[in-house]
């Protein structure tokens, strides 16, 4: 089962700014962009990580 948790989390206004941007970009919310963008770098951490 899936759960969600609510954080705060501060971020510096230039990249605030740019995160909206591309959401708005790619027609999601910011909160869909943040969370995309995080799931991406966890695979390519995990799949660093099962690198020889």
């Amino acid at each position: 089962m899936d759960h969600e948790v609510r954080i705060t989390l501060r971020l510096p206004a230039d990249l605030h700014e740019w995160l909206v941007s591309q959401a708005k970009s790619a027609r999601r919310s910011l909160n869909s962009e943040i969370v995309y963008r995080l799931e991406r770098e966890r695979v390519a951490v995990e799949a660093d990580s099962e690198s020889p």
